[in-house]
C-alpha cells in the first residue's frame, strides 16, 4: 500500500491548525483564568509559572502549524517535487531526475479534488505532465498529445493529429549511454521532444525493424487528453489505458533540478536544465 503523502500532509496542516484554534478560542482563556485564580490566592510562582505552560498536543502543533501550512499552500497551488521513477520518457528526462511540477500553470485546483478554482491556462500539445491515470492513484508523467477532440494515429513510428503528419526526423548517431536506442525528433505545437524507438525483428518477416509500442487510432472525448512516453517503445500510456480526464491533472513539469539514481550514489546537477 503506498502512502498518500498530499493527503497525510492536508489532514496534518487541518489537525493542527484545528488543535490552534481551538486553544486560541476557548482553551487558551481557561488557562489564563487558572493563572489569575493562583495569583489572588497568593500561590507560590512556580505553580504560577506550571499554570502558563501549554499541554505538549498544543505546543507542538502551534509550532508545526506554520511550517504544515506554507508546505501545503506551495504544493497544491505553488510547485511539487517528484523523482522520475521508470525509463518510460528517455531520453528527456531519466530514471533518478528530480523534476519542479508547476501547479498553478493550468490553473488553481482544489487538492484531493482536481476542480479547477481559477483556470489559467489549458495544457498544449508537446507538454510534459504530471497526472493519474484512470483508476489509478499513482502519479504518471507523460507528454501531451491529443487535445479534447483530436483524432491521433499512430502507426509505423509516425503520428498523426487530425490528418496532419507530425514531422518526425531521424537523428543520426546513437548516444554512448544506451548503444540500443534509435532516436527521433518530432516538432509538435509547444516542442520538439526527442523519441526513443526500440531495434527488434519483425514477427512475420524475422527482418530487422523498429519497435515503437502499440499502434492504433483515438479520439480524444471532451474533458480528456491522450498522454504517450517519449520511450516509444518501451511506455504504459494512453494507448493502453485510455485517456486522462482534466480534474486528473496535477500540473506542467518545467525544469529537472537534480539528479540521484540512489542512496549509495551521490547526488548531481549535471542534468539540471528546462523541460522541454
Amino acid at each position: 500500500m503506498e502512502l498518500d503523502l498530499p493527503l497525510i500532509l492536508m489532514v496534518a496542516t487541518g489537525l493542527t491548525g484545528l488543535v490552534v484554534l481551538v486553544d486560541r478560542l476557548f482553551l487558551r482563556h481557561k488557562r489564563q483564568q487558572r493563572v489569575d485564580a493562583l495569583e489572588q490566592s497568593g500561590a507560590s510562582q512556580e505553580n504560577i509559572l506550571e499554570a502558563t505552560k501549554e499541554p505538549f498536543l498544543i505546543d507542538q502543533s502551534r509550532q508545526f502549524f506554520p511550517v504544515l501550512a506554507l508546505v501545503f499552500v506551495l504544493r497544491s497551488f505553488a510547485f511539487e517535487p517528484f523523482q522520475i521513477p521508470s525509463g518510460s520518457m528517455e531520453p528527456g528526462l531519466q530514471v533518478g531526475d528530480f523534476i519542479l511540477v508547476s501547479k498553478f500553470s493550468y490553473g488553481l485546483r482544489v487538492p484531493g479534488n482536481g476542480s479547477t478554482i481559477i483556470p489559467v491556462d489549458q495544457p498544449q500539445r508537446g507538454d510534459v505532465m504530471v497526472f493519474f491515470p484512470p483508476e489509478d492513484s499513482r502519479y504518471f508523467i507523460k507528454r501531451v498529445i491529443g487535445l479534447p477532440g483530436d483524432h491521433i494515429v499512430y502507426r509505423d513510428l509516425r503520428l498523426t493529429v487530425n490528418g496532419e503528419p507530425v514531422p518526425t526526423e531521424v537523428l543520426g548517431g546513437k548516444p554512448a549511454y544506451a548503444p540500443t536506442m534509435v532516436l527521433g525528433e518530432e516538432t509538435m505545437d509547444n516542442a520538439t521532444p526527442v523519441v526513443k524507438w526500440l531495434p527488434g525483428r519483425d514477427r512475420e518477416t524475422g527482418q530487422a525493424a523498429l519497435w515503437g509500442g502499440p499502434e492504433g487510432e483515438w479520439t480524444v472525448p471532451d474533458g480528456h487528453y491522450f498522454m504517450m512516453g517519449d520511450n516509444r517503445g518501451n511506455s504504459g500510456d494512453s494507448r493502453m489505458w485510455g485517456f486522462v480526464p482534466e480534474k486528473n491533472i496535477v500540473g506542467k513539469a518545467v525544469a529537472v533540478w537534480m539528479h540521484w539514481e540512489s542512496w549509495t550514489s551521490l547526488p548531481s546537477f549535471d542534468r539540471v536544465k528546462v523541460i522541454e
